[in-house]
């Protein structure tokens, strides 16, 4: 993130993001993970988002094409400065709580996620526990707060700012929060790819 990035510029960056890569609009799930220990790698934060066991991994001739056909979450990876981004752009599989919960021992967790039948989600966790969440977060009359409200506190001005149904912005806003609390930002070029690395979850589900 560039240190003079405003919340309307990080807007505008996630606004251009959607309009090239409009197909993200139905389903994702981005997941932001900031390690306080040196010795948490992301291979670590791969096995706790598999449920404690290693990922699959492979190269994906056109995964933007292709995810679907894996019915499973598939994952492209991404690290700035020991912070890293984990974009499902499948078919917006949300991570379950207990993964997040695991997920964010001894590290700080952003999460928001959305797909084709709603599911409009952003929450942080920490500590070993889920600490915020807001769901719905797209409908001013339907969202429902969980938690520690002071934690997104500053995300309710940036989504009332903008239109009631200027969707494609409120999901920019999402993003732009999760930015502006980790300065982790997701470039749209960074999903032009072939022949690219994805992780596919493949026990993300277990308990």
């Amino acid at each position: 993130m560039a240190p003079s990035a405003t919340i309307g510029t990080m807007i505008d960056h996630y606004r251009s993001l959607f309009d090239r890569h409009q197909w993200l609009e139905n389903a994702l799930c981005w997941t932001v993970v900031q390690p306080l220990d040196e010795e948490i790698s992301v291979d670590v934060l791969l096995r706790r988002l598999n449920g404690g066991r290693d990922p699959h991994r492979r190269i994906m001739e056109y995964p933007t094409e292709e995810p679907w056909s894996e019915d499973l979450p598939v994952l492209f990876a991404f690290e700035d400065e020991r912070t890293y981004g984990f974009l499902e752009f499948s078919y917006g599989y949300a991570l379950a709580d207990h993964i997040l919960a695991g997920l964010s021992k001894a590290s700080r967790v952003w999460m928001t996620t959305w797909h084709t039948f709603g599911g409009y989600t952003i929450l942080h966790a920490a500590d070993g526990e889920i600490k915020a969440r807001m769901v719905d977060f797209v409908f001013a009359e339907h969202r429902v707060q969980q938690g520690d409200s002071s934690i997104l506190a500053d995300f309710l001005p940036m989504l009332d700012s903008l239109e009631s149904e200027d969707y494609r912005g409120k999901l920019s806003a999402a993003f732009a929060f999760i930015e502006r609390s980790t300065g982790m930002r997701l470039e749209s070029d960074w999903l032009d790819v072939e022949e690219a690395p994805v992780i596919i979850l493949d026990n993300w589900n277990e308990i």
